[in-house]
């Protein structure tokens, strides 16, 4: 039976602004594929990123130019074959998940191979850039959370803004994100004061292209690599700089190599973090098969949004719950 293949460009707006050192915005620019068998249709979600040459045009043009070969049957097997890693892979292939799953009469959690559905999972809380104040004060409102992620900009007040918000949320986790804004005299600075503020984690401090300084460097806390990890071939490069990894289905390019990278990066010793771009419960449901059992979850971006998608994901404060199939999978 053919298959119809249908791309839109969707806008969500975003509570107010979200800043990372790299800049602000204030809505979530997505990529919504759909995949028609005539008896099923399967969708996906995905978030282009001009951080790796990306942009809602690009992406859609590389979506179209697989519609004949996702017309023919092409499987997510031979999608790894035609398309990159990237955000339209993963729209593309996460469409394929969720067709299989309605044309099966499986859940897609099954077809993955886990051994037990989904079990809820506890995701971290996103503070973006702000004054040390300001992040003081988001701090306070969110200190009932179990974790919140503090996004860092290189300006030098970094350490007074982990500094302000410890102070307003003590009992809280607290994971650091610098967005490759560092160098590493800063990190060698920052890093070990910030593990007496008790962060338990540093996420790409260093430019992806200049992270070999790490090799050798002091580890007060757990570094993560996510701009420096897209998918399998990239784990060799970084071995001795890394005590984790962030697995995000935008750069693997779907949920197919998320969970070989998954299982890789498991067998050369890293820890595992999944994250998310900025989008919807679409693109946040086949996240939630890959964060079984990963030690820090990144999924709150429907949280950040002034609105989601309906069906969507259900948050309890910090808790998310597997998708329903109404949504996907």
């Amino acid at each position: 039976m053919s298959r119809m293949l249908a791309v839109a460009r969707e806008s969500w707006p975003i509570r107010g602004v979200f800043r990372i050192s790299r800049g602000a915005r204030t809505q979530a620019e997505v990529v919504m594929v759909s995949i028609d068998d005539g008896a099923s249709i399967g969708r996906g979600e995905c978030v282009p990123y001009a951080r790796y040459g990306e942009t809602v045009d690009s992406v859609i043009a590389q979506i179209e130019g697989v519609a004949e070969a996702v017309a023919g049957g092409i499987d997510r097997e031979g999608l790894l074959g035609i398309l990159p890693a990237g955000a339209a892979r993963n729209a593309v292939d996460c469409a394929l998940w969720d067709l299989e799953a309605k044309s099966r009469g499986l859940p897609a959690w099954r077809i993955a191979g886990l051994s037990a559905a989904p079990s809820p999972v506890t995701t971290v809380y996103t503070l973006s850039v702000d004054s040390p104040e300001a992040m003081g004060e988001a701090a306070r409102d969110n200190a009932n959370r179990p974790c919140l992620k503090l996004k860092m900009t290189g300006d030098g007040e970094d350490l007074a803004r982990v500094s302000c918000i410890r102070d307003n949320a003590p009992g809280v986790d607290l994971v650091v994100d610098a967005n490759e804004a560092w160098d590493i005299a800063s990190y060698l600075e920052i890093a070990p004061k910030l593990a007496e503020l008790g962060v338990s984690m540093i996420e790409q401090p260093l430019p992806a292209g200049d992270d070999a300084a790490l090799i050798g460097a002091p580890r007060p806390t757990a570094v993560c690599a996510d701009e420096s990890c897209h998918d399998t071939s990239t784990l060799e490069a970084l071995e001795g700089k890394y005590d984790m990894i962030n697995i995000k289905l935008d750069k693997t390019g779907g949920l197919t190599e998320a969970l070989r990278l998954k299982a890789e990066a498991e067998k050369r010793g890293f820890r595992v973090m999944v994250g998310c771009m900025i989008g919807t419960s679409l693109a946040m449901a086949p996240g939630m098969i890959v964060s079984q059992g990963a030690e820090v979850v990144d999924l709150d971006a429907p949280l950040l949004l002034a609105k989601d998608r309906e069906p969507g994901l259900i948050y309890d404060g910090s808790t998310v719950m597997p998708p329903e199939p109404g949504l996907w999978g």
